[in-house]
């Protein structure tokens, strides 16, 4: 899946989406985190205010949490359970 900068939908929930089933299929599984900001900035073509809010989402959801410096980290629970 990509972001669609064509696609009515708002970006973050265009990438919240992609990020949601990329965890529940286990591609960040071996590092138990998510890529940096400026990674998945430059790997969906959004700017970092996108990427921000999604997190945010995704961390309302009860999916991620983020430790400053440190990174997001997926939760154990991906069924939206926080650690």
């Amino acid at each position: 899946m990509i972001v669609d900068q064509r696609d009515p939908t708002p970006l973050h929930e265009q990438l919240a989406t992609i990020l949601r089933a990329e965890i529940s299929e286990g591609k960040y599984a071996e590092t138990g985190m998510l890529p940096s900001e400026s990674q998945l900035q430059q790997a969906h073509g959004v700017s970092r205010g996108t990427v921000r809010r999604t997190i945010e989402t995704l961390t309302a959801e009860g999916l991620v949490y983020t430790i400053g410096a440190r990174g997001t980290f997926i939760t154990k629970d991906t069924s939206g359970g926080r650690r």
